[in-house]
């Protein structure tokens, strides 16, 4: 069964434009500062989808597009400036960085309240991606026939397995599996004859962001498969980490790219965003 995410962001999103109407009423309008760097065919996608996706719940949105030889001092500066900003809610610092820059200073630089990327070591939010993994998750779990009580005992009893560990994908949906108290498999790079723990998994979150990197002869039939890397073809068309017309027969549920994880991602952003405007007022 294909899973639809818009479909599942659409019904977050209604959620969400109640929760802005109440903080309208109440004089205060969400606001959503993006630091874009450099020219990044999918950073300048990711962006606009964000601002278009707030734009139309009420979420008024600031884009700084910088050049990809700006300083690193520019950057602490601006992130200090919307720091500084009562009127500015949530900080994305849209990643990759260009070279010169050390992504680990920029990104522990936005003020914890403010960073609804979850990337610094104090933020206050959970990742969106691992957000997203987790709401598609528990609708897999409402569709399927079993005996557990509730979503978390029924993930339990899952076998797991994460293929790639990347600081913006595999990292936080492994960090998030073991605050729940799974230990999932992790399988990179360097694991030999990754197949073979594959194929024993229930449920595989591929964050590779490599064309066809999971291979039907990787899955045993009715896995559920979810899809968070993303990569584009010669031609720049939009690609998953598997054809989906090779693992549809096989897999019980799987996520689409485009269409799957994505606009999950972006909502559950954006309500860390509405989370965040709260707790700043």
């Amino acid at each position: 069964m294909r899973i639809d995410g818009k479909q599942i962001a659409d019904g977050i999103l209604n959620n969400l434009k109640q929760d802005i109407q109440t903080l309208r009423n109440k004089g205060i309008v969400p606001k959503l500062a993006i630091i874009l760097v450099g020219d990044d065919p999918a950073s300048v996608m990711y962006v606009r989808r964000k601002e278009i996706e707030a734009k139309e719940i009420g979420i008024k949105t600031i884009i700084k597009h910088f050049s990809s030889d700006i300083s690193q001092n520019k950057l602490i500066t601006t992130i200090q400036q919307f720091n500084n900003d009562g009127n500015v809610h949530g900080i994305i610092v849209q990643q990759p960085l260009p070279k010169q820059i050390n992504t680990s200073l920029i990104i522990n630089a936005v003020s914890a309240d403010k960073d609804i990327d979850g990337f610094s070591l104090s933020s206050k939010f959970e990742m969106p991606i691992a957000l997203a993994v987790s709401k598609i998750l528990e609708k897999v779990y409402i569709y399927t026939p079993r005996v557990e009580p509730q979503f978390i005992n029924w993930l339990n009893n899952k076998k797991i397995a994460v293929i790639g560990k990347g600081e913006t994908g595999g990292k936080p949906i492994i960090n998030s599996l073991r605050k729940m108290g799974i230990n999932p498999i992790v399988v990179d790079s360097k694991t030999k004859n990754p197949t073979r723990l594959t194929k024993t998994a229930d449920i595989i979150i591929s964050a590779v962001g490599k064309p066809r990197a999971v291979k039907p002869n990787m899955l045993k039939k009715g896995v559920i498969l979810i899809g968070i890397g993303i990569s584009r073809d010669k031609s720049a068309k939009l690609m998953g980490d598997y054809d989906q017309n090779r693992i549809e027969n096989i897999a019980s549920f799987y996520t689409p790219t485009p269409g799957g994880v994505g606009p999950v991602n972006i909502v559950m952003l954006l309500k860390n965003l509405i989370i965040a405007a709260k707790n700043l007022n």
